[in-house]
């Protein structure tokens, strides 16, 4: 990771993506923080199997962004070298890799029951997670839209969504493939992992965010691209505009009607949900470019813009915080995460406080981020 100091011609950004961004990111802390996941508002939970709720948007959004970004990114590679493009995106790919593995492994101990500190072994770490899919959802597009291009990597992904579609039912159990261990993607995982190195969230070893369902994710980072440089060529025009809201709105209607054929799954990721979620980010963007862009109301975009310019770093911080929170033990039964929230929000009442709860969790984290933009610092990897 390096820390930049922006220059004025650094500082001419796309606004209405920077507010995209950080309206992903601030809403990922909202659901991932909640102060008792027991008594948090539906909305703010994922769907428990097949379905979408707002919750379920976010993921991918931020694979959306991440597709936005590498549009904007991609101009400066024209003066680079064929090998110093790649080693960039290989480089940057194993270094988020590396960073969302060294997330769940950290603080590289646990507490027993006896509440002593034992060191965690590498032999029980997740090795995928949401920074890795994100890595691996970059440096895969990236490669394929710098060596084929783009009409070729948008087939290629249309293609992978059909395939994935018959890989879930051709190799999945025969009575039940789309269940949470039926599915061809956790015959994969466990083959390629073991059960040591998934995901346990669910009670049993079951990883969303497993090798399989990568495939389809990577249409959304392609998407975010092909909107990005949409933008860049009419997005502040009416014709732009309009025309990115109806193919929102018509690859929703795609997706819902899939959803007949191939439910919508974000654990399983499935092809009708990339679809639908490609839409719906589609009008979200559409809008926010008509709301700031044309109409030029922007007084609201400061928040946002604090997370959307240094939202790999906050993610982190939000993350790395919280795991600090949960081992920092209070008394014998207890850790200061709990505390805080049985003691402060807790009186606010279950459901309502567990929200006030994120959202000052949040706020904090914002406030990190407030500080480096005010100083004009951005953390890039």
């Amino acid at each position: 990771m390096s820390t930049t100091l922006t220059t004025p011609s650094m500082q001419q950004r796309n606004v209405a993506l920077d507010v995209f961004r950080g309206m992903t990111v601030c809403f990922m802390i909202i659901v991932n923080t909640p102060g008792n996941g027991e008594t948090t508002f539906s909305p703010l939970h994922h769907a428990a199997w097949n379905g979408f709720t707002p919750t379920d948007l976010v993921f991918p959004s931020f694979l959306f962004a991440v597709g936005n970004a590498m549009s904007f990114v991609m101009k400066k590679w024209a003066n680079m070298s064929q090998q110093q493009v790649v080693w960039k995106i290989l480089k940057r790919t194993a270094i988020i890799f590396l960073l969302g593995y060294l997330m769940y492994w950290f603080p590289f101990f646990r507490l027993d029951k006896n509440h002593n500190f034992v060191a965690f072994p590498i032999s029980h770490t997740r090795i995928m997670g949401v920074l890795q899919r994100i890595a691996l959802c970059y440096g895969i597009a990236s490669l394929m839209i710098y060596f084929l291009k783009v009409r070729t990597t948008v087939i290629i992904c249309v293609v992978l969504l059909f395939l994935y579609w018959i890989i879930l039912y051709w190799f999945g159990d025969a009575a039940q493939p789309l269940s949470m261990q039926g599915n061809a993607g956790f015959k994969l995982d466990r083959w390629l992992m073991g059960e040591n190195h998934m995901y346990h969230g669910e009670g049993v070893a079951f990883d969303p965010e497993g090798w399989l369902s990568t495939l389809p994710a990577i249409s959304n980072a392609v998407g975010g691209f092909v909107v990005g440089q949409w933008i860049q060529k009419k997005g502040n025009s009416y014709e732009g505009v309009t025309k990115l809201l109806l193919s929102g709105f018509a690859l929703m209607i795609c997706g819902y009607f899939w959803d007949l054929l191939l439910p919508i799954n974000k654990k399983l990721w499935t092809s009708s949900y990339v679809v639908y979620t490609i839409g719906i980010d589609c009008v979200i963007i559409g809008t926010l470019i008509y709301i700031i862009q044309i109409q030029n109301k922007v007084s609201w975009t400061r928040f946002f813009q604090v997370f959307g310019k240094n939202t790999l770093f906050i993610y982190l911080l939000s993350e790395l915080l919280v795991t600090v929170l949960f081992t920092i033990p209070v008394g014998a039964n207890t850790n200061l995460f709990r505390w805080i929230y049985q003691n402060i929000f807790s009186y606010a009442g279950g459901y309502l406080g567990s929200l006030l709860f994120a959202i000052a969790y949040m706020l904090v984290c914002w406030s990190v981020g407030y500080w480096l933009d005010k100083k004009k610092i951005y953390i890039k990897v």
